[in-house]
């Protein structure tokens, strides 16, 4: 698992907007070099283009297509989506939210539907998986079956292996 590298903004209600910046893609070029030499089975991306062309770019030495997925998409932010986060002054009080964002208990399953995709389309496969940081977050709740203030949050980039 795979945090998409870095962008600065929420989420996008257009799937196709959204792109890594130049650190983003520096980012995602240390991971496929880190990565390069492990056998991989497989690559999946949410289907926000910042996570697919962080895995396009992972993916890349291995000479392997990157499956989409909405099911590793970010949150859905409701009416936050497509605003950039240093304009959402509210965003450390979720009391002040609007109504309309994803609950923590939709993305939970949301995670474990994901996991059990895994486990039916890529059983005894290793597959990296590029998400976002609360979705990311989610899956290793559901995993490790702890609550999500209970898993350490993922930097830009960094990688986290699970075993199913």
């Amino acid at each position: 698992m795979v945090k998409q590298s870095i962008t600065c903004i929420v989420s996008c209600k257009d799937k196709h907007k959204g792109k890594l910046n130049d650190n983003g893609i520096k980012q995602a070029e240390e991971v496929a070099e880190k990565l390069k030499a492990e056998p991989i089975n497989a690559f999946i991306a949410s289907d926000l283009r910042r996570s697919i062309h962080t895995c396009e770019i992972i993916a890349a030495p291995h000479h392997q297509p990157v499956r989409i997925t909405p099911l590793l998409r970010e949150r859905d932010w409701g009416a936050f989506t497509g605003k950039y986060i240093p304009d959402l002054s509210n965003l450390k009080n979720p009391a002040l939210w609007p109504k309309d964002i994803e609950s923590i208990d939709a993305i939970k399953a949301r995670a474990a539907e994901f996991i059990a995709w895994l486990r039916t389309e890529y059983p005894n496969q290793k597959v990296l998986a590029v998400g976002h940081g609360i979705i990311n977050k989610a899956i290793q709740s559901v995993y490790y079956d702890k609550p999500m203030n209970e898993i350490l949050p993922m930097s830009n980039a960094e990688i986290r292996m699970l075993e199913l």
